[in-house]
């Protein structure tokens, strides 16, 4: 089982809706190792490593967000593994 890791960005009404709360919900339950945090220009930016057939559906999760999210667009480009030990939520 190859691990993977992704770059994610999610534009739209995604924060203040506890986005980043569910997305560590979903992940810690999928096994997804990585982080979440929002970004200043109203979007939010996650790193993820898993393997690929877990990414698939985390990928498809975080297209639909939790009930109170209106996700706009949401894009994925693969990285560079950092060998994540959890998930986390990045407050700044």
């Amino acid at each position: 089982m190859e691990t993977v890791h992704l770059d994610i960005v999610v534009n739209g009404k995604v924060q203040g809706v506890r986005f980043r709360e569910t997305t560590k919900y979903v992940a810690d339950q999928a096994g997804i190792k990585g982080f979440i945090r929002n970004e200043p220009d109203g979007s939010v930016y996650i790193e993820a490593e898993a393997a690929r057939w877990e990414l698939d559906a985390f990928m498809e999760w975080c297209g639909d967000g939790p009930d109170r999210a209106r996700v706009e667009s949401c894009t994925f480009k693969a990285g560079e593994l950092k060998h994540f030990k959890d998930f986390v939520i990045v407050k700044r």
